[in-house]
């Protein structure tokens, strides 16, 4: 692929990794919040409980970027977030601070990092964002 070509795809490509990141966040929220998709242990939630709490920030951050409107605020957010995930339900629940493929935080680490990123990139072109801006 020629250089023209990597520079013409770059803004889109991250759009689509808002789009993709944001709803893999907001399918954690909508889980853990409505049951859908079904994951047992979210059966019986308490909304005012540490993942309830998680389920509200990931379904509202995880809309918010998935259709790129507020990009940057929800994107900090979700990055705090999910660093704050890896360290309270990986670190501190098994360990290997650094390992985190002995603790099962490989995930949380690239959201945090993801995010962190689309918080200093924006939003891409094809967003809520980049059509407000545009008007």
């Amino acid at each position: 692929m020629s250089s023209n070509a990597c520079t013409i795809w770059t803004p889109r490509v991250l759009s689509i990794l808002r789009i993709v990141s944001g709803y893999l966040l907001l399918l954690h929220g909508t889980a853990k919040l409505f049951g859908v998709p079904h994951v047992g242990m979210f059966d019986g939630l308490q909304l005012a409980s540490l993942m309830g709490v998680a389920g509200i920030i990931e379904l509202v951050c995880g809309a918010l970027l998935l259709i790129g409107l507020f990009t940057r605020p929800a994107a900090f957010l979700a990055s705090g977030f999910t660093a704050a995930a890896y360290f309270i339900g990986h670190v501190a629940a098994k360990g290997a601070l650094f390992l985190p493929v002995l603790n099962g935080g490989d995930a949380a680490i690239l959201y945090c990092f993801a995010y962190l990123y689309i918080f200093f990139a924006g939003p891409g072109p094809w967003s809520v964002d980049s059509a407000r801006n545009k008007a």
